[in-house]
């Protein structure tokens, strides 16, 4: 059903890729991550939410369709639909049906909640390619609102002190879900790095609701001080620049999986890691290989041979697939 290309996963019965790592004729999109939503193709397809997003990055002139959740699809000799994954706004799993029998394609997921997307759908199929970006018994997460209790007493005790507390976290998808977690929790306004604002605004423009930001730029008047007490939300991309000068005395976190490991939160030398990730943990990877009832698991990203041979410890047959993407995940 679908091969391994140097151009990425590609399903000859359809003749499109799904998340080319390099431009094709037609694309078919898990979701908008940079990893997966690659510039370049001729034409793709995704969700709505998705289709929003990569108007936003890759331009007005680039040929974007759209196929909503459950959506059947007849494309070549196969029949394709988008599933929720639970990942960011508008992720998806991709169901490919055919000759070979019925495959899905889970890009990133998770299975813990988010008012921010839709949640994660199990879908039966006979072969699963599964995500194993945080793929080793290691890595459990809290519930979320533990881990927003932990946020919420570290930006106290930081006020109390008169520092800025500045979380480092992902422009889309970990930025939004962070805002629409502390607008339950508090009505005070948080300050965001101006290049938030444009995933920011494409959540709401597809109907998210978030409580009210406010950029540091636009307080470029204000003393160093002023930010003494306030919550900055920041892309990694920030951290050691001079942007953060503005924001005097500062406490900083990580908002991500990777902060579970003690010794990577040492190495980075944050202040603190919130373990908060838009990725499966291993008891959900588990769980999820379980729903799908696949005879079949491909694992990809992260630990996928780890994961893989878990699998075949439990009777299944389990392999790996290649991807130009193993580095540091995207929107952990």
């Amino acid at each position: 059903m679908l091969k391994e290309t140097a151009q990425g996963l590609y399903c000859p019965g359809g003749d499109f890729y799904v998340d080319p790592w390099a431009p094709v004729a037609r694309a078919l999109i898990t979701h908008a991550h940079g990893d997966h939503a690659r510039p370049g193709s001729a034409a793709y397809l995704s969700t709505p939410e998705t289709t929003t997003i990569l108007r936003r990055r890759l331009g007005a002139e680039v040929t974007l369709e759209t196929a909503p959740y459950g959506e059947t699809r007849r494309i070549g000799g196969v029949t394709v639909s988008f599933h929720p994954a639970g990942h960011v706004l508008g992720s998806a799993q991709i169901r490919i049906e055919g000759a070979e029998g019925v495959w899905v394609v889970a890009g990133d997921y998770k299975r813990a909640a988010d008012p921010t997307c839709a949640a994660f759908e199990p879908v039966a199929c006979d072969t699963f390619i599964t995500e194993s970006t945080f793929g080793l018994p290691i890595y459990r997460w809290d519930e979320t609102s533990i881990v927003m209790r932990d946020i919420q007493a570290w930006w106290t005790t930081n006020e109390e002190m008169r520092k800025t507390s500045v979380i480092f976290c992902y422009t889309l998808g970990k930025a939004q879900r962070l805002l629409a977690e502390l607008g339950t929790l508090t009505d005070r306004p948080v300050y965001v790095h101006g290049m938030m604002l444009g995933m920011i605004d494409a959540y709401r423009e597809c109907g998210v609701p978030l409580p009210e930001v406010r950029t540091v730029i636009e307080s470029a008047g204000r003393s160093r001080a002023s930010f003494a007490g306030e919550l900055v939300l920041a892309p990694l991309s920030a951290r050691g620049t001079p942007w953060m000068r503005r924001l005097g005395a500062h406490s900083d976190a990580f908002a991500s999986g990777l902060m579970r490991v003690r010794g990577v939160r040492r190495q980075r030398a944050y202040d603190r890691g919130f373990v908060i990730s838009d990725h499966a943990d291993w008891p959900a990877l588990l769980e999820t290989v379980r729903e799908t009832g696949a005879s079949r698991v491909l694992a990809t990203h992260g630990y996928a041979e780890p994961l893989a041979r878990h699998l075949r410890t439990l009777g299944i047959a389990a392999g790996t697939m290649r991807t130009a993407w193993e580095g540091e995940p995207s929107g952990d």
